[in-house]
């Protein structure tokens, strides 16, 4: 399965590169994923897309002609999918389904440290 990843950043090379394969084959793009963009993913079977990836209803039109057969998001958030018309073409849309317990924490224990210590002031 050839897989087109859209918004991609160097972590993302680094953590899906182990798993390119005759089976797999990630593909990366640094472009986000929309009606301009959406025209690279042909001759891919699926294309992996972030939270600022627009895969609205025209995107995902483009990538059912394309033959795109699974829309992966890598994030929890699905709010930038439309979902009604990946149903009615068949495209399964797959996602993180939720975010680390831990994570949210430590996030929001520095966001709690950050305001504190008045960091966002100091940054500006």
């Amino acid at each position: 399965m050839k897989v087109a990843v859209f918004s991609s950043k160097p972590y993302d090379i680094q953590f899906f590169e182990p798993y390119n394969s005759d089976i797999l084959n990630f593909d990366f793009f640094e472009v986000k994923l929309d009606s301009t963009t959406a025209v690279i993913a042909k001759g891919y079977d699926a294309v992996c897309v972030f939270v600022n990836d627009i895969i609205d209803s025209d995107v995902i039109e483009i990538l059912q002609h394309l033959n795109i057969k699974t829309i992966a998001l890598r994030c929890a958030g699905f709010n930038n999918v439309d979902l009604e018309t990946a149903k009615k073409y068949n495209i399964p849309v797959c996602r993180v389904p939720y975010y680390s317990p831990e994570s949210v924490a430590e996030h929001t224990l520095g966001l709690i440290l950050a305001l504190n210590r008045k960091y966002h002031k100091a940054y500006n």
